[in-house]
């Protein structure tokens, strides 16, 4: 039950991270200082992707790259910032999502152990057990061996009852 709940939950926070993030780009481009960092930000991702894309089809690396205009950065580095919004959310909520199963099987596993740790002991306290009853038979045994006849082996009682009524051995006297 709270499995689904809690993907639901995700699902929608990051649903809703993506009205943020527009709104995160439109707010960019206004304020004074943060559209002069995000220009700086455009114009450093420009100058990165650029070098990559040469550098994969095997152009010259050492050539100046010309500067995106002012708006063409404004809008790379708010839509890079949008991005990068909605993928730290999702990667928030994976996260969480991973640490929440991960702890979910560390109290499964413990449980386990417990359990396991319950049995031992268990078994343990009947081996104990058994070794008393043994010992108890055993001293039963040497008690009841001095009233048994010397020929036969066990209870002499539990021989006796064992007979029928009618067919007890004369006893010599």
């Amino acid at each position: 039950m709270v499995l689904p709940l809690v993907k639901l939950g995700s699902l929608a926070f990051r649903t809703l991270s993506k009205p943020i993030a527009a709104r995160l780009k439109f707010s960019a481009g206004i304020h004074p200082k943060f559209r002069g960092f995000i220009i700086g930000l455009a114009q450093a991702n420009h100058r990165f992707t650029t070098n990559m894309q040469r550098r994969v089809y095997g152009h010259a690396t050492d050539v100046h790259i010309r500067p995106l205009n002012e708006e063409k950065a404004i809008q790379a580095a708010a839509d890079l910032l949008g991005e990068l919004f909605v993928f730290s959310v999702a990667g928030a909520a994976i996260i969480y999502e991973v640490q929440r199963s991960a702890r979910s099987e560390a109290k499964k596993e413990e449980a386990l152990k417990k359990e396991m740790e319950e049995i031992k002991e268990r078994e343990e306290q009947l081996a104990t057990e058994v070794q008393l009853v043994k010992q108890k038979i055993s001293q039963m045994e040497r008690q009841y061996s001095r009233w048994i006849r010397p020929g036969f082996r066990g209870f002499g009682t539990a021989q006796a009852a064992a007979q029928p009524a009618g067919t007890k051995e004369p006893t010599a006297a």
